[in-house]
Parts: C-alpha cells; sequence; structure tokens
C-alpha cells in the first residue's frame, strides 16, 4: 500500500511538474476519459463562457524555448490586456540551457468550439486573464497529433481566424515526438487542402529533420504539382537537409522543373544551404546553365554574397569581358 501510494504520488508530480505555471486563471486539472478528442469535445460543449483547455505531451529533440517577451518580461498574456490590467506575468523564471521534453498545447474554447490553439514551453508563465484554466492528464500524444490534424482540416469559421488556427495546429503537430506527427503532415500535405496549410506542412515537415519527412520534401520538391509548394520545400531542404540530399533536389529542378520560378527559388535556395556549401554550385550554375534566367540569377545571389570563392568568380568574369 505504502509502495502503491508512493508510486501513485510520483505520477501526480509528473503530470503537475509538465504543467506551466499560469497566473490570473481559474485552475481545474481533469484526466482525460474516453480518449482526448471526446474529453474536449465534452468541454466544448458544455462551457457555458470562454476557457482555456491546455495539456502537455513530448516534443521532439531541438533548443526550444516558445515564450513572449513584454517589456523585458518573460512570458506570455492568453487575452488581450486592456487598460485596466496589471502585468502579473514575472520576469523570476529559470530558462534552462538544454531544450525542454514536453509541448504545452492549448485550446481556447468559446462558443461551444475552438477558436484558438497555442503552443507553449512548459517553462513559460502564462496569464489567462482571469478565464478558467482547464489542464489535462494523461494524453497520448498520437490522440494529440490526430486533434490537431482534425483542427488543421475544419473549415468552420471567418477564413483569417480558420488560417490562423490550422496554422497553429500544425506547428503544434509538427512538435510532437510521435510518428503520428509524420503521417499527419503528409496527409496535411495531400492536393485537396488548402495551399497555404500545404506550406506550413512543409515547415512542420523541416523541423522534424528525420529521415521519412526529409524524404517526403524531396518527393514533394520533384513533383508536386503547386509551383509555390514545390520551391517551398527546395528552400527547407537547403537549411534541413545534408548537402548531398540537398544538392541533389536543387540541381533537379534548376534543370527540370518546368517553372521559371521555381527553378529561380533552386538558385535562392543554394544561397541558405550552410556554411557556404552553395557558393560553388551557385558558380557552376552561373558558368554553366543553358538558361539565361536561371544564370543573372546565380550571378545576382553570388554578388550579394561575401564569399570569397564568389567574389573571385565575379572578377574572373568582368575580367573576361574586357
Amino acid at each position: 500500500m505504502k509502495r502503491a501510494g508512493i508510486l501513485a504520488s510520483m505520477a501526480v508530480g509528473c503530470a503537475l511538474a509538465q504543467q506551466p505555471h499560469v497566473q490570473n486563471a481559474r485552475m481545474e486539472t481533469r484526466a482525460v476519459t474516453g480518449g482526448l478528442e471526446a474529453t474536449v469535445r465534452t468541454i466544448v460543449n458544455v462551457q457555458s463562457t470562454p476557457a482555456w483547455v491546455g495539456y502537455a505531451v513530448p516534443i521532439i529533440r531541438g533548443d526550444r524555448q516558445m515564450c513572449c517577451w513584454n517589456n523585458n518580461e518573460r512570458g506570455c498574456f492568453l487575452e488581450p490586456r486592456g487598460s485596466d490590467r496589471t502585468a502579473v506575468v514575472s520576469n523570476n523564471q529559470t530558462v534552462k540551457l538544454e531544450g525542454p521534453t514536453q509541448l504545452v498545447v492549448l485550446y481556447r474554447v468559446e462558443n461551444r468550439q475552438i477558436g484558438k490553439v497555442r503552443s507553449f514551453s512548459p517553462d513559460c508563465e502564462l496569464d489567462a486573464g482571469g478565464l478558467p484554466f482547464i489542464w489535462l492528464t494523461g494524453v497520448n500524444a498520437g490522440e494529440s497529433v490526430k486533434a490537431l490534424e482534425g483542427i488543421a482540416k475544419d473549415t468552420a469559421g471567418a477564413a483569417r481566424e480558420q488560417v490562423r488556427r490550422a496554422d497553429a495546429a500544425v506547428s503544434a503537430i509538427a512538435l510532437h515526438d510521435d510518428a503520428a506527427a509524420d503521417q499527419a503532415l503528409e496527409e496535411l500535405l495531400a492536393a485537396s487542402q488548402p495551399e497555404q496549410v500545404r506550406q506550413k506542412a512543409i515547415f512542420g515537415l523541416a523541423q522534424r529533420n528525420n529521415t521519412q519527412a526529409l524524404n517526403l520534401l524531396v518527393a514533394v520538391a520533384h513533383s508536386d504539382k503547386s509551383p509555390h509548394v514545390r520551391g517551398q520545400a527546395l528552400f527547407w531542404l537547403a537549411q534541413r537537409a545534408g548537402q548531398k540530399v540537398a544538392e541533389a533536389a536543387i540541381n533537379d529542378a534548376i534543370a527540370n522543373d518546368p517553372e521559371s520560378e521555381v527553378k529561380k527559388k533552386a538558385v535562392f535556395a543554394l544561397t541558405q544551404m550552410p556554411a557556404g556549401e552553395g557558393v560553388p554550385l551557385l558558380i557552376q550554375v552561373a558558368r554553366t546553365n543553358r538558361n539565361p534566367e536561371v544564370r543573372k540569377q546565380a550571378m545576382f545571389w553570388l554578388g550579394q554574397s561575401k564569399d570569397e570563392r564568389a567574389l573571385a568568380f565575379i572578377e574572373e568574369v568582368l575580367t573576361s569581358k574586357k
């Protein structure tokens, strides 16, 4: 009995440790029953006033401190600050040097629907503006991904609100340390989804930076029907993929993409490769590409570079024309 009591206390302590520090709120803790979506739907259906619902799930590795700064004070106001409101978010928090292990996901509930999605790291101090704040325990990461995917695909509400909600939901999905997130992002890349959502999904895949995500980015850069989406995939591949993967995808786009604008974006993507890795490739494009617009674009970006190799090549070109 004593051992069981200790284990129960440890479990409660772990759940509370993941909970962010929330001020100016009417706090309540509930356990998930019947799955996350059912629990949230119950809250949405019975909540008569605006409220925040939140939980924590494992986050992908990385140095991600997701918070806000207000007049040199670190913390986020979840509700608009009226003229009679006094700031209560403090600046006395300890910022961890290592990245967080948990992601805090919040839903704002109002008028029987989810109006906003926000995500933070657990060390971020939050001000709930006096609203109820319902903290859920026992949340499964895969169920969280599924719920957020449903929000991202939801077309209800005003267009601007819908886009913001979808953007926030896709960003939160990308940070989940769960294989379901890769599958959800792939589904959000489907041609049937709005292009805004598809481009956000590409950014999400780039954040994950695993083999499955990178392979999908390469496939999108090569064959997606939308020039804008192909261009975005090339941009993030240059920043996130290894040199060989990025180089192959970008060179393929420069040589074979049917759209001139995508070719130009591919040239620009070379400037985004780390440690100047793209400079020799830009020089090669400027020397040998048959498309004058592509060569012109390569020369332009070489001219913007402070790299000695780029400057030497430009000097060589100018000298040869004399």
